[in-house]
C-alpha cells in the first residue's frame, strides 16, 4: 500500500492547516460570491450564473485542463459542459481558443503537472471519487499521481483533508446546489436551485 511510503509525519502535520484553508476556501466558492448578488436582488439569474460557469471553463481549459476536468473545475455535471460546447457556437470556439493558447504555452491535458492538475485532483477526491478516477480526471495516472504524493507532505495533507470531506454514500458528484434540502436547513439562495429566470 502507497500510505506506507508517506513523508515524515511532522512534516505532514505542518502542511496540514494551509490544506485545510485552501479546502475551506475551495467549497466555499459559491457562498463567498452571494453577497456580490445580494448586493442587487439577492438571487443569480440563468444568464450571470451561466457565464460565471463558462468562464470558469474557460479558465481551466487554458491551463491545459481537458472537459473533465474543466467540469470539475468549474462545479458542474459533465453533460451540461458537453450541451454547451454543443449548442452554443460562440462557447465552443472560446474554449478551442482557450485550449491553443494553453497549447502555445506547453500546457496540454496529460502533460505537465501543473498546480490546477492538483487543484482538479483534490476537488474530485473531495467529491467522492477514488484516488485512480481522480487521477484520470486531472489528466494523470495513478501512479504518477502516487509519485507525487509520496515526495510532497503538502499533498498528502491535501488529500487527507480530501478524504475528509468525501460525501458518504455513492460515489456519483452532484453539486451541492442540486443536493436535496436536509430537514432543518435553509434552502440554497445561490447556485443552480433558487434562480431568477431570465426572460430576456
Amino acid at each position: 500500500m502507497y500510505e506506507s511510503r508517506r513523508p515524515e509525519a511532522d512534516l505532514v502535520r505542518e502542511a496540514a492547516p494551509r490544506a485545510e484553508r485552501a479546502l475551506a476556501w475551495l467549497e466555499a466558492r459559491d457562498e463567498a460570491e452571494q453577497p456580490f448578488h445580494d448586493s442587487l436582488d439577492g438571487l443569480p439569474n440563468e444568464r450571470d450564473d451561466r457565464m460565471a460557469r463558462m468562464g470558469d471553463i474557460l479558465q481551466a481549459t487554458a491551463q491545459g485542463l481537458g472537459v473533465r476536468a474543466a467540469a470539475v473545475w468549474a462545479g458542474v455535471p459533465e453533460r451540461l459542459v458537453q450541451q454547451w460546447l454543443a449548442h452554443d457556437e460562440e462557447f465552443a470556439s472560446a474554449v478551442r481558443a482557450a485550449a491553443t493558447l494553453a497549447a502555445a504555452n506547453g500546457l496540454e491535458p496529460g502533460g505537465r503537472r501543473t498546480p490546477a492538475v492538483i487543484r482538479v485532483v483534490i476537488l474530485a477526491m473531495s467529491r467522492g471519487e477514488s484516488w485512480n478516477t481522480a487521477a484520470e480526471i486531472a489528466g494523470i495516472t495513478g501512479s504518477g499521481l502516487r509519485q507525487m504524493w509520496r515526495s510532497s507532505p503538502m499533498l498528502v495533507a491535501l488529500v487527507d483533508r480530501a478524504r475528509r470531506a468525501r460525501p458518504r454514500g455513492p460515489r456519483s458528484y452532484v453539486p451541492p446546489s442540486y443536493r436535496p434540502r436536509k430537514p432543518g436547513r435553509t434552502a440554497p439562495t445561490h447556485g443552480y436551485r433558487l434562480m431568477r429566470r431570465d426572460h430576456s
